[in-house]
């Protein structure tokens, strides 16, 4: 998948899936008699709070999270990360209780840290600090910063009025969607239109942590040995999928087993759905042309690699129109002992590549992983919801639409083609398809899994072709060619 360069996000941290951890702080509270602001660890919570709210300013002018996060020290990343998650999965309530508290919008600054303190806080059963010490680190990061300087007052204010009067403001947002939802109105719209059956699991799913899930490499390893190897390592582990593994606890991917080796590889359970899918039904035991279209960071173009049988080898190309996220595959394919021919290059400008890279030969099979809103990834990237707009769906499907157009000539009569979003907006998935294949009579839509909810880790309410276990949203539609 591609998305746009703005919305590119990086992933969730975290290890409880009911809350973030505690980050590494030294702020009052963290012991008696400490002084407000006072280092008693590496990082003072004050500093935390303020790189949170710097990020959500970034993010409120259009940053993506994964830039904004990066413009933070290294030192104060990985705590303010998971702060910032938080944050943004209660930016709606936290939105509105500033609106009951401050009659005008503040400063853009002052109110990114108003509201930062207010999402940390306003439900006591989930706040990572007790709510005396976030209000009193809240202000001591805006004493600090020349830009919230003159509103520290005024911060201080609002926050202890929302201390006293906490039941009376938050049942007054009670009955605004977007305080209860922590969406944008126009998102929870969309998907009540678009899925009147699962719209609330789709919103809940968005608000909760997304597990780490695993696809366990078979050209090198079995699921059951690498389960077993994660036993060994104290770590607990359930199947997902043929070749996944979900985590009960995420970890830093080099305490992974083999991982450098090129035993497994981070990857959730509906992405692992693309590689089988395609494959299925192809004869594996003769050379195959597959081209993967919009392949960064090369996570299912290694599995289309390791589905190959011994002997029998793909004849992978893969396509990334971005040449830094091209890299990328590259270091996704060494780590794993695989090979394909990665080109940086434009999916729906064939003519630029196609001859003279792959010599005009029909391929067997195509993978197009659309870019997409992303909007069945927002457990994983929370910062997604806030940085789309209502225009980006339309802007986003036509895109997808000239990717269709210009690749299906390129598939041989008898081929195969799996498209695929991240997505649960039904412009990318099912009115996509259904429009192409009312223009192109040479293709036959397959059984295929159509549009994945969420977060079915119980499979209450799921569609019955979801996956079971806990997954992110995603559409595929399998197409094959007349022969």
């Amino acid at each position: 998948m591609n998305p746009p360069p703005s919305h590119r996000t990086g992933r969730p941290g975290g290890s409880n899936p009911s809350r973030p951890p505690r980050p590494r702080t030294g702020g009052a509270g963290s012991q008696p008699g400490a002084p407000a602001g006072a280092a008693t660890g590496s990082v003072a919570l004050w500093q935390q709070l303020a790189a949170v709210a710097g990020a959500l300013q970034s993010i409120r002018a259009g940053q993506s999270g994964t830039a904004a996060l990066a413009a933070v020290d290294a030192g104060l990343r990985p705590g303010v990360q998971a702060l910032l998650f938080q944050v943004l999965r209660q930016l709606g309530r936290a939105e509105a209780l500033r609106r009951q508290l401050a009659a005008r919008t503040p400063p853009p600054a002052a109110d990114a840290l108003l509201c930062t303190a207010l999402a940390l806080g306003w439900n006591p059963n989930e706040a990572s600090y007790e709510a005396f010490t976030l209000v009193n680190q809240v202000v001591e990061a805006a004493k600090h910063h020349p830009a919230t300087r003159a509103q520290a007052s005024f911060i201080n204010g609002c926050l202890r009025r929302f201390l006293r009067e906490r039941d009376a403001l938050v049942a007054a947002t009670d009955s605004d969607p977007v305080a209860r939802w922590n969406h944008p109105a126009w998102w929870i719209q969309r998907l009540r239109k678009d899925h009147p059956q699962h719209w609330e699991q789709i919103l809940r799913a968005n608000n909760a942590h997304a597990p780490m899930t695993l696809r366990i490499n078979q050209q090198k390893c079995t699921l059951p040995l690498y389960q077993q190897a994660l036993e060994a390592i104290n770590l607990i582990a359930i199947p997902a999928g043929e070749t996944g593994l979900a985590l009960q606890h995420p970890v830093p991917v080099p305490a992974l087993p083999g991982f450098a080796e090129g035993w497994a590889s981070v990857q959730d359970a509906a992405a692992q759905m693309a590689a089988p899918l395609l494959l299925q039904g192809l004869n594996l035991a003769e050379p195959l042309r597959v081209l993967d279209a919009c392949a960064a960071p090369g996570g299912k173009t290694a599995h289309l690699l390791e589905m190959a049988p011994a002997g029998a080898p793909l004849q992978v190309t893969a396509l990334e129109i971005d040449a830094t996220r091209s890299a990328r595959i590259g270091d996704t394919l060494q780590r794993l002992g695989l090979n394909a021919q990665v080109l940086v290059a434009d999916a729906a400008r064939p003519q630029d590549w196609w001859q003279a890279h792959c010599g005009g030969a029909l391929f067997d099979a195509i993978l197009l992983d659309a870019p997409c809103t992303a909007s069945g990834i927002v457990r994983r990237h929370p910062d997604v919801r806030w940085l789309r707009r209502e225009s980006d769906i339309a802007q986003l499907a036509a895109l997808q639409a000239q990717l269709l157009k210009a690749l299906w000539p390129l598939l041989r009569p008898g081929g195969r083609l799996l498209y695929c979003t991240c997505s649960v907006f039904r412009a990318e998935g099912d009115a996509q398809v259904q429009t192409f294949l009312a223009h192109n009579t040479d293709a036959q839509l397959l059984p295929s899994p159509g549009h994945l909810i969420p977060g079915n880790a119980d499979k209450g309410g799921a569609v019955p072709d979801n996956l079971s276990g806990d997954h992110d949203g995603f559409f595929y539609a399998l197409l094959q060619k007349s022969p």
